[in-house]
């Protein structure tokens, strides 16, 4: 069988129709990323408070005084609480019904098959399921498709398909959350400094990699610093810092401004049309990176060179 596959063209292997069959494997898992990674997180912050408020010298140091009997109880009574729950992992457990905790099995959990069969519900509490579950798995999967019709051919998209399916979780987590979590957007930013330093991506240099996570970082930051500087505020978190040099890193110093540009754009449009339809709350904002992602990828896509033609800087 592993010698049938592999006497196949890699036109074929590597080919639309393939990897879009991948691309829906591979958003099933995105959704269990995008559900559990701000748990987690916010599990860990959790630990870090305790961690602190159970601190006493750390107390003392900051308020020069010793820490209320409350203060130290609070701390303990916290770690207890979350010693109590169960273990939260990326793997661990498996795939359950949030509603009820019903445990799916196998064929509960088909991409966008097993949501349609089960008539959009759980079938144990018949609890609605989300609409954004399959939708996730079939964007991943057009996403992989036009990747591997527009850069396939050959194992090196591949390396496309998974730069595209962390942007797709950093997307929607921060479009959930606002964060954008370290855990993503630093092994994205390696992952490209060392994709350069192999030579996995033939247009891809190290040094060209290495300028794109300078500029890219210090771009944002500048403007960060600038516009709290002018207004007091903040205008955007670290973590777009991070993500645009992780794009930095996969598509070169010239595809930042043009990154930018596409999500600055779109940004705006998203904004307004939530504006108007009277989804964005008074007070709330829209967050930067799902936008920058959707940058990434289509400069991606049409190519840094076409990007550039058309906004007369090739």
């Amino acid at each position: 069988m592993l010698q049938t596959l592999s006497d196949l063209p890699q036109e074929i292997v590597f080919g639309p129709w393939v990897l879009a069959l991948l691309g829906l494997a591979v958003g099933s898992f995105l959704n269990v990323v995008i559900f559990r990674m701000p748990l987690i997180l916010e599990r860990q912050w959790w630990a870090d408070v305790a961690s602190q408020l159970a601190d006493r010298d750390s107390f003392r140091r900051v308020f020069r005084a010793e820490a209320p009997a409350g203060v130290t109880q609070a701390g303990s009574a916290l770690t207890k609480t979350l010693a109590s729950l169960k273990r939260l992992s990326i793997a661990q457990p498996g795939s359950a019904c949030p509603a009820c905790g019903h445990r799916l099995r196998w064929f509960e959990n088909i991409p966008v098959a097993s949501w349609i069969a089960l008539g959009r519900r759980c079938s144990a509490c018949k609890t609605p399921i989300s609409a954004r579950y399959p939708l996730v798995e079939t964007g991943v999967a057009l996403l992989f498709g036009v990747t591997a019709w527009r850069l396939g051919g050959h194992a090196s998209v591949l390396l496309w398909c998974g730069f595209g399916a962390t942007l797709v979780a950093l997307a929607v987590i921060d479009w959930d959350t606002t964060v954008l979590p370290d855990a993503l957007t630093l092994p994205l930013l390696w992952a490209g400094v060392c994709t350069a330093a192999f030579g996995w991506l033939p247009a891809l240099t190290l040094q060209r990699s290495i300028e794109g996570v300078v500029v890219g970082y210090l771009s944002l930051w500048a403007v960060y610093w600038l516009f709290k500087l002018a207004t007091g505020k903040e205008g955007m978190g670290y973590g777009d810092f991070k993500l645009l040099a992780a794009l930095g890193a996969w598509l070169g110093w010239q595809a930042i401004l043009p990154i930018v540009l596409f999500a600055s754009i779109l940004g705006a449009l998203v904004g307004i049309g939530m504006k108007l339809t009277g989804s964005l709350r008074e007070g709330r904002f829209v967050p930067f990176g799902p936008f920058l992602a959707g940058g990434g990828i289509a400069v991606m896509l049409i190519g840094l060179g076409p990007v550039l033609d058309w906004l007369g800087w090739g």
